[in-house]
């Protein structure tokens, strides 16, 4: 057993004793990794000189194992795909995601060094770079076997009667609480308001035009994004394979709300990004792209998620979980406002006419 130090003892010898014996990785180090929401993750320092992150999930029942194994088929799925998929190590039995009790079950990644999430924004030649690769993964993607890309209405997209009670219970909820205040009472607030504003965004979803769904990322997120100056260097955390609005997805980092928060720009930004995924992947129509911050306005402004936490699920409150809150209705707000300016723009770079 190689030494260990940096993390608890016990959890680091159990790690390092599988990373030998089903991996043949010879360990020198572990260090602690950034955890994700449900894995508790290591860095690991190899004798040849190589440097892995290692996933590991505790308490993972075996539906969350199969959902997970599914998840880490789709990376490496993706990265044969001329796409900067970090590769995930196969146990020497061949096996991405080694689960065999008493073992902590894990996953091994080459590891992305030197490198920061997207979660400051996307600016520059940040924009054209993740519209490049992003056309090229839905573009591979494309080939899974799990679905083969269609078309569905656009008004699919969302069930805004189901969304809409939703809303309306978590409200009725909250006035039962009657010292709610702070992040509480903000929620509050936010689910009035965001009621206000149903006519407007039934009237949006009427003019969403047909979607091409497909495999996607599934979790394409700021934090999921990892980029070395203007050059995406890695994309990670992808979902299970489910088939999804490539608009959709487009929007989720595109109008993520830290880029559209700090870029004054965005609807411009965004056009950027859409030219270069429309190179990359020219398969989906200009008019699905023209709308995707349509897609992502009427997605995000008829969500639940976070505005439930402090009523469904109070630990997950943390600061962190507050702040991207109040982002994420800040940029809605925003993308309400200047959705006839983002969709002019996107009309004038790819050359869709209005409908």
């Amino acid at each position: 057993m190689s030494s260990v130090r940096d993390i608890d003892v016990d959890r680091g010898r159990e790690v390092a004793d599988v990373l030998a014996g089903v991996y043949g990785l010879s360990v020198r180090r572990l260090r602690p990794g950034p955890d994700g929401t449900h894995t508790r993750n290591y860095l690991a320092d190899a004798h040849d000189g190589s440097v892995w992150f290692v996933k590991t999930y505790p308490g993972a029942d075996r539906a969350e194992l199969d959902r997970q194994r599914a998840a880490v088929a789709l990376a490496a799925f993706a990265a044969n795909g001329n796409v900067p998929v970090p590769v995930v190590l196969p146990a020497e039995n061949g096996e991405l995601l080694h689960t065999s009790p008493p073992d902590p079950a894990m996953s091994v990644w080459e590891h992305v060094g030197a490198v920061e999430t997207a979660e400051g924004g996307l600016s520059g030649g940040r924009w054209e770079a993740v519209g490049q690769v992003v056309g090229r993964l839905h573009h591979h993607l494309a080939r899974h076997p799990v679905a083969v890309p269609g078309r569905v209405p656009g008004n699919r997209l969302r069930d805004l009667d189901r969304a809409r009670h939703r809303l309306q219970a978590l409200a009725a909820a909250y006035t039962t609480r009657p010292h709610a205040d702070g992040f509480m009472g903000w929620a509050r607030q936010a689910i009035e308001e965001r009621l206000t504003w149903w006519p407007t965004l039934a009237r949006l979803l009427d003019g969403v035009p047909p979607l091409t769904v497909q495999v996607v990322h599934g979790d394409l997120a700021s934090p999921n994004l990892l980029l070395d100056g203007d050059r995406v260097a890695g994309i990670i955390d992808f979902s299970p394979p489910t088939p999804r609005p490539a608009a959709w997805e487009l929007a989720r980092i595109g109008c993520d709300p830290r880029t559209v928060l700090a870029c004054e720009d965005w609807p411009h930004g965004v056009a950027r990004l859409v030219a270069a995924y429309r190179h990359a992947y020219p398969a989906v129509p200009a008019a699905e792209l023209v709308a995707c911050v349509r897609v992502g306005l009427v997605y995000s402004a008829t969500s639940s998620y976070p505005l439930a936490e402090p009523l469904v699920n109070p630990t997950a409150v943390t600061s962190s979980l507050q702040t991207y809150a109040r982002a994420r209705h800040r940029a809605a707000e925003l993308m309400l406002e200047r959705l006839a300016e983002a969709e002019a723009v996107l009309r004038m770079e790819t050359g869709e006419m209005p409908r």
